[in-house]
């Protein structure tokens, strides 16, 4: 505490950022400043987040962009409207089981491409909730690009540890000087980019999906042998969804629903509730060890039951209803890690108790430990209204392959498609794989909830006394990091008062259990990852109580969380972000 000059209670480096008039967290300070700036202008928090959004697109290109997907949650305060963007795009339609059996799905290149979805849902929140122009939220990403900005270190650092993406032409003409990697503080200018936005600006959806954008993705994937087609793009949707909830210490905690993993985090939070989490002590061996269990169980629940809604049915509100979470809860045992654990059977918490005839309950997937470089970002503006959005094009640098000379970086987003036909979440044709992306939102005296969580529609005007109180939006990339970094941070913060700059620095721990990870070849050893910086006492108590542990860095936890925490009764705005990447939260 005494080398720490930010601590309230725990240890913290970076200031709390504090503003009344809005505040955006992002993964780069100039994404976060072109949110600040288009509220300064009148903008709400949708303008300012798809200005974020684009400008996150440009400085952390290995990390999101209008290639790959996203979901996008948005809070309006006046009528107390809770809904998300789902824009995760889905499999080709010549994407067929058959097509990779013989060699499987390739982690990179044309082959590992699915049907960019972002790009509309961004269009889709505009619509309904945005009040500025698309040139003026374009702006910013459009001068970035064409302009340039200055590589950072992290971003230097990534460009040179990738090798197809310093050596496949378009992307190497972006991002190396003739091969060479771009250096710290060099500028890196997308100029095919920025006239890619601008079509958008002036053409909207319709040049992505239909015209001259979609034109040249596709005869990029035909020249590569790619599986994209003109199809494919037209018949690309987001959809408005209803989030998902649960109660948590007289707080509700908002998720997106499946094809989201947002459920695994309601899960989590239901069962380390059935145990004094908080007499087990902040980062103690037995609070890890209780979440760790947690998660192994909601994990295991995933693989068997979660998929495309569109094409299985999920039982969502069985699994995260207190009554199944006491039952999970029972086979945690408080002195030993579980080497393995079995699915539950959430199929009698269903209203009418009976399991639907065409329900998957599937084979289960082996692991892998794959990182997903996705970007989140968070913002409130004056009014009370919020976002949180997640985007993404996979893993660092998706496919590697800019699509021609649209300046677009494709996603790889197929590798999370699992190969086993009786597997729920098996590759289909025109199906939306699971996701690991999760926006939450954290609501204090909210009456709702169990509307929420047995999908019923929350929204409509707010009743005197009963509006919804918002107190915390935060959000992480990280694949199947995300569930486990957002369970750790939001405890702190409900259960031992940290601050948000204290919660996001605070040392982390991620579990990485067969058979549940996410991505292919689904493969790894059972491993609890924690950063160097927990005490020894602590590491040793884990050890005992049977984990196996890889102990990293002190800042090498995956992840770059960010934070908003809203006061209610002042309105002040207090923000985080993540040192571990180049987060920064900015406020006004």
């Amino acid at each position: 505490m005494s080398n720490s000059p930010h601590s309230d209670r725990f240890e913290a480096h970076r200031p709390v950022v504090m503003g009344r008039n809005g505040m955006v967290s992002s993964g780069h300070p100039l994404a976060s400043q072109a949110g600040i700036a288009i509220m300064q202008k009148g903008g709400n928090a949708v303008d300012a987040a798809i200005a974020t959004a684009a400008a996150l697109s440009v400085v952390e290109p290995l990390m999101s962009g209008i290639g790959g997907d996203g979901f996008i949650m948005v809070y309006q305060k006046e009528s107390d409207l809770l809904e998300i963007s789902n824009g995760t795009g889905a499999a080709p339609y010549a994407a067929t089981r058959e097509r990779f059996s013989a060699e499987g799905i390739p982690d990179k290149g044309i082959l590992s491409v699915s049907v960019p979805g972002l790009l509309h849902s961004w269009l889709d929140a505009h619509e309904k909730h945005g009040t500025l122009p698309l040139s003026e939220l374009f702006a910013p990403a459009i001068d970035l690009a064409k302009n340039g900005f200055p590589v950072s270190h992290v971003l230097s650092k990534a460009i040179a540890s990738d090798p197809l993406i310093c050596q496949f032409p378009t992307s190497k003409a972006v991002f190396t000087r003739d091969g060479r990697p771009l250096q710290p503080g060099e500028m890196l200018y997308q100029k095919d980019l920025a006239s890619t936005f601008k079509s958008i600006v002036a053409g909207g959806r319709k040049v992505f999906y239909e015209g001259a954008i979609a034109e040249a993705i596709v005869r990029f994937s035909e020249e590569q042998g790619g599986l994209l087609t003109m199809k494919d793009m037209a018949d690309c949707r987001a959809r408005w969804e209803v989030p998902i909830a649960t109660s948590y210490k007289g707080h509700t905690v908002y998720e997106a629903p499946p094809n989201s993993s947002g459920h695994i985090l309601l899960q989590e939070l239901n069962i380390v509730e059935q145990f004094d989490l908080k007499s087990l002590g902040c980062n103690s061996a037995e609070s890890i060890h209780l979440m760790v269990e947690a998660k192994k169980l909601a994990f295991i629940d995933r693989e068997a039951y979660v998929a495309d809604p569109e094409f299985v049915n999920v039982p969502t509100a069985a699994l995260i209803s207190k009554e199944y979470a006491v039952q999970r809860a029972q086979e945690i045992d408080q002195a030993k890690a579980a080497q393995s654990v079995e699915p539950g059977d959430p199929w009698p918490f269903v209203k009418d108790g009976r399991k639907p005839e065409t329900a998957k309950a599937g084979a289960v997937a082996r692991p892998a430990e794959v990182e997903e470089d996705t970007t989140c970002f968070v913002v409130v503006d004056r009014w009370g209204n919020a976002v949180c959005q997640l985007q993404s094009i996979q893993s660092a640098w998706g496919s590697r392959l800019i699509a021609g000379d649209t300046g677009i970086l494709l996603n790889n987003r197929m590798t999370y498609w699992h190969m086993d036909p009786d597997h729920v979440d098996c590759l289909e044709p025109g199906k939306r794989v699971r996701h690991t992306m999760n926006p939450v939102m954290v609501f204090k005296n909210d009456s709702s909830h169990d509307n929420a969580q047995n999908g019923s529609q929350v929204n409509g005007s707010a009743k005197k006394g009963g509006a919804r109180q918002l107190v915390l939006v935060c959000g992480t990339p990280g694949a199947d990091t995300q569930v486990q970094t957002n369970m750790q941070v939001i405890t702190h913060i409900l259960e031992f008062g940290m601050t948000v700059a204290e919660a996001v620095e605070a040392p982390r721990w991620r579990n990485a259990h067969s058979p549940t990870e996410s991505s292919l070849p689904h493969e790894c050893d059972n491993l609890l990852y924690v950063e160097r910086r927990f005490p020894d006492q602590v590491l040793e108590g884990l050890k005992s109580k049977g984990h196996v542990l890889d102990i990293i860095g002190d800042w090498e936890g995956k992840g770059s969380e960010v934070m908003i925490q809203v006061d209610p009764e002042t309105g002040v705005l207090s923000g985080a972000a993540d040192p571990r990447r180049d987060g920064y939260a900015i406020g006004w």
